[in-house]
């Protein structure tokens, strides 16, 4: 854990020009903790824009405040001229200005102070105060203890809750995964006391699926979902046709990964997605990966898929086609057969 951010605390007590920022194809952790942040700073008299280097899935659009964020790609010229005059950039979620894509340049170029509030492994040093621990559950567990930090749990709302609990129940996989601590569920009390609907919360983020995300999800299970029962590992390919075919959006495969996890004997699930734009010549390919107790997959990725994580969650890349991927996935499981094998 690093904190040195009480120095920052003290400087936001005057009004000042703030910037918040997270990475690309924003998730629940994501826009929960921007927002979050958003309406805390703004209750304190900051001028405050939440900027996104692209969408936000559709599962998250009835967030509090998330029609203020500014997608970077679809408004840049914007954007950059707000960054221009920021005073103080925070960096939500990320631990590297390339998870935040070209609006890492924008960021660099800016004279603001900045500030990372994170959970993620290995953060680089572009930032002049942080608030990094990654054993939190999520950044918006960070973002409730920067307010706790500020001694202001009384300025804590409804909206501001509600985006907490919804960083928080995703970033866990409603509150399953070994992040959720005892202090996890102290928390999510106080959060109901400030009035979020946690059935709500839940019935928005995961009953909002449209006809064709639950056609793909039934077309992957029975199609496209292959055990490899030596390793018990299982791992879905999904190609840029399937994805043109469902006509697939930001966030429609979100937690598919997850999925052949709640199989028996399963210990880890890899889902490789090719992501190429079309008309490009170079591949571009997104790996997920999740595992369950000491299997390292963040390990993983970083050795051999230029990406990294959580020790249970991470991600990784590849320039290769998803053919040569999943060959590539297959060849180094041999590797990790003493971690993967039954005992």
């Amino acid at each position: 854990m690093e904190n040195n951010i009480q120095p920052l605390i003290d400087q936001l007590k005057n009004p000042s020009n703030v910037i918040i920022t997270t990475h690309a194809k924003p998730d629940g952790d994501a826009m929960g903790s921007s927002l979050a942040l958003y309406h805390f700073l703004k209750a304190q008299g900051h001028f405050v824009r939440v900027i996104i280097p692209d969408a936000y899935p559709g599962f998250l659009a009835w967030l509090p405040g998330i029609n203020n964020s500014i997608n970077f790609e679809l408004e840049e010229v914007k954007a950059k001229k707000l960054i221009s005059e920021a005073k103080v950039i925070f960096s939500l979620d990320y631990n590297a200005l390339s998870r935040v894509n070209k609006l890492g340049d924008a960021i660099t170029a800016s004279a603001a102070t900045k500030v990372l509030i994170d959970h993620h492994l290995k953060p680089d040093t572009f930032d002049d105060y942080r608030l990094w621990d990654s054993n939190a559950c999520s950044t918006c567990e960070l973002i409730y203890d920067y307010i706790l930090q500020a001694g202001s749990m009384d300025d804590i709302n409804k909206d501001i809750a509600d985006n907490i609990y919804t960083g928080i129940m995703t970033d866990t996989g409603s509150f399953r995964f070994p992040s959720t601590t005892s202090k996890v569920h102290r928390i999510i009390a106080n959060l109901i006391d400030k009035g979020s609907l946690v059935g709500q919360i839940h019935q928005n983020v995961y009953d909002s699926y449209t006809e064709n995300r639950l056609r793909f999800i039934g077309h992957i299970l029975k199609e496209k979902m292959t055990i490899v029962h030596e390793y018990n590992m299982a791992y879905i390919a999904i190609t840029s046709e399937e994805r043109k075919k469902y006509n697939l959006v930001g966030g429609d495969t979100e937690g598919l990964v997850n999925y052949p996890l709640s199989m028996k004997n399963i210990k880890m699930a890899v889902m490789i997605t090719d992501r190429t734009p079309d008309g490009a010549t170079e591949k571009t390919v997104r790996m997920s990966f999740r595992s369950q107790g000491d299997i390292a997959v963040n390990e993983m990725a970083s050795n051999h898929f230029s990406g990294g994580g959580h020790k249970n969650a991470a991600g990784g890349t590849s320039d290769r086609d998803i053919d040569t991927t999943v060959k590539e996935l297959l060849d180094i499981l041999p590797k990790y057969k003493s971690t993967l094998q039954d005992d």
